[in-house]
């Protein structure tokens, strides 16, 4: 129910978000550039005009209620929906058609994202585009609170407000130093390199392209020696550049233009990795919904 006072105004929204996170009347203040007291009345007033109370308040720390968790939670993504439309409007002022911003695993950037965006804007040469590699739980946390509009990832099972499709299957390969003495015309399976050292996406990476990995191993009968984990392929290619181990990394991410480097493809074995695409269905950014008709 609309409070009768009718005075609710956005800035009283910001002022409730500042101290729902902060839980500090005196920090909020400071964030806001207003007084402590200005502000207490304020949120006093708020919750007049509301018929709630917000805040349990201890001296001069405060705890949220069950009415302002969830008071906080809906106005923190229904604000964020609110400077998407303002962020657009303002592109829309200067002669822009809109924004996108783009998530990443790494193997996606490589050939999957430049693609698109050189097909896309062919047609939409007014797009502003920001692209940020992140993991794929990373991903999704920035898809459900809207701070990205699309992602690219490797796993299977996806929150219910996110849509998924897969949008290339492939195989994986072998990463070794140059002066390895394994290549494509001697290699013949993975029990050749049982004692040699792997480095390896982390696990938390994505849990789904490390089972598969691992099945790898499991399907050559040995457990691999792991010796360092990482979250992205430039640093794999650079300890192994260096001989600290070896590596399977997706075909996509093969390079062609590293002399320190030699790839073998393992297309043999049945294992193969998805990446897909993400968005969350809630997102009103009409340029994704232009996106999405060529992904698909």
């Amino acid at each position: 129910m609309i409070p009768k006072s009718n005075q609710l105004e956005l800035r009283h929204l910001k002022y409730f978000l500042a101290v729902a996170e902060e839980l500090y009347f005196r920090k909020a203040a400071e964030r806001l550039y207003i007084s402590q007291p200005g502000l207490s009345r304020q949120i006093k007033q708020m919750e007049d005009d509301l018929g709630i109370v917000l805040f349990e308040r201890h001296n001069r720390k405060v705890e949220l209620t069950k009415v302002g968790t969830y008071l906080k939670d809906e106005l923190t993504r229904n604000l964020k929906n609110l400077d998407h439309v303002f962020n657009h409007a303002k592109l829309l002022n200067d002669g822009l058609g809109g924004d996108l911003k783009l998530g990443y695993v790494g193997s996606a950037i490589q050939k999957v994202i430049p693609d698109l965006l050189l097909k896309f804007r062919k047609a939409h040469t007014n797009i502003v585009f920001t692209l940020k590699e992140m993991d794929n739980n990373k991903q999704i946390e920035s898809l459900l609170s809207q701070e990205i509009d699309i992602g690219f990832v490797r796993m299977e099972r996806v929150p219910r407000h996110v849509e998924i499709v897969p949008l290339l299957t492939e195989s994986f390969c072998l990463v070794l130093p140059k002066n390895h003495p394994l290549s494509s015309s001697n290699f013949k399976n993975m029990n050749q390199l049982k004692h040699e050292s792997f480095i390896l996406f982390d696990p938390e990476y994505s849990a789904t392209y490390h089972e598969k990995v691992m099945q790898i191993f499991d399907d050559s009968g040995f457990a691999p020696i792991i010796s360092h984990n990482t979250i992205h392929a430039s640093s794999i290619y650079k300890l192994v550049e260096h001989n600290f181990g070896i590596s399977i990394v997706p075909n996509s991410l093969k390079l062609s233009d590293n002399s320190h480097l030699k790839f073998i493809d393992l297309d043999k074995i049945p294992q193969r990795t998805v990446l897909s695409v993400v968005w969350n269905k809630d997102n009103t950014n009409p340029i994704l919904e232009k996106f999405l008709e060529y992904v698909k």
